[in-house]
């Protein structure tokens, strides 16, 4: 089974982005808040079925961690009471999704963040969704604000009720931001590989897993610049008195494999251990086109690792393994389909 771990809902129906529009709208003037539209199933499998469902089995996979659009989850727009209606309303289709097409959707929920408040008020909705909707994990955003960075590293203990909660709950969190309002970071370009960095070096820099050994989460985006600079951040760890990376992060953080050309997926594959791998494309996310050197998507990210020289049972870790490790629910689900 190949699970990709790491896909949006980036082609919903038409009214769906009409409510948030209005949504938005009605914020900013001060007027009563729009009524959410009425979607039928039929409009919600017309969205999947001859985009992210057929990409998937054209590419070759079997199952996609699906949540919603990252960039429409918007934490920076309106305040906290917008931001919870729309993330409701925004796990709800993520819900309806996986209940549409259970054999290849499986739901990672939105939560409702914002600048001005506490991560600990996203709880309830982590909550609801888990045991409620059965997802098996959440998009964390590290920067509510958008490309500002008004709020505390990932590691400050204001963060740890809700990493108490994860635990509890025993699911991960993709770290994940959202659209950029600054104008120097461009969004998918700038802001994402920005913020994978960040979280990569805010938990070098703290003790974050000492205080949660069992805390799990994922760095996007093949981990943003990290694999790259691998050297850097050893040679960090080592300065700052720091366990060696193996032992201080990489027991508790990885990386995916939304990485859009051959070159960057081997140099990943080279520096960071294939147990710390899950293999994801991002379906449609960052780069949508094709690539014109070699006719493919850019985003089409199995053909990349289906070029490298792995033994069987490390490309079946990446594939299906190691995700069914860290996503626990995730396993749990598939063997109670008998998969």
């Amino acid at each position: 089974m190949i699970i990709d771990c790491h896909g949006h809902y980036t082609t919903e129906p038409k009214p769906f982005m009409e409510f948030r529009k209005s949504q938005v709208a009605a914020f900013e003037a001060g007027a009563p808040m729009p009524m959410f539209p009425e979607i039928s199933d039929d409009e919600i499998r017309e969205s999947v079925e001859s985009n992210q469902l057929k990409a998937l089995k054209d590419r070759g996979a079997d199952m996609t961690v699906f949540s919603p659009r990252a960039s429409g989850m918007g934490h920076h727009i309106g305040d906290e009471a917008v931001s919870k209606v729309w993330t409701s309303h925004s796990n709800d289709m993520i819900h309806r999704v996986t209940q549409l097409f259970p054999d290849n959707f499986i739901g990672v929920c939105q939560l409702p963040q914002n600048p001005n408040a506490p991560i600990s008020n996203a709880i309830e909705e982590l909550e609801r969704c888990v045991t409620d909707l059965g997802f098996v994990g959440c998009n964390l955003n590290p920067d509510p604000s958008g490309g500002m960075w008004t709020g505390r590293p990932l590691t400050d203990p204001s963060w740890y009720p809700f990493f108490e909660k994860m635990v509890e709950l025993d699911v991960p969190a993709m770290i994940h931001v959202s659209g950029s309002c600054n104008p120097n970071f461009h969004m998918t370009g700038a802001h994402y590989i920005n913020a994978d960095t960040t979280a990569f070096m805010q938990f070098l820099q703290g003790d974050l897993f000492a205080d949660f050994p069992e805390l799990r989460l994922i760095i996007p985006h093949g981990g943003g610049a990290v694999p790259y600079h691998w050297g850097r951040y050893r040679g960090l760890a080592d300065m700052m008195g720091k366990p060696p990376l193996s032992e201080h992060v990489m027991r508790n953080v990885y990386f995916d494999t939304c990485v859009y050309h051959q070159p960057g997926i081997d140099c990943l594959f080279k520096v960071i251990d294939v147990e710390n791998i899950l293999f994801a494309s991002e379906m449609f996310g960052a780069v949508k086109g094709v690539d014109p050197e070699t006719g493919h998507n850019f985003d089409d990210t199995k053909r990349y690792i289906d070029a490298l020289d792995l033994s069987d049972s490390d490309r079946a870790k990446v594939y299906e393994g190691n995700a069914r490790r860290i996503y626990p629910r995730l396993d749990a689900a598939l063997k109670a389909r008998g998969k």
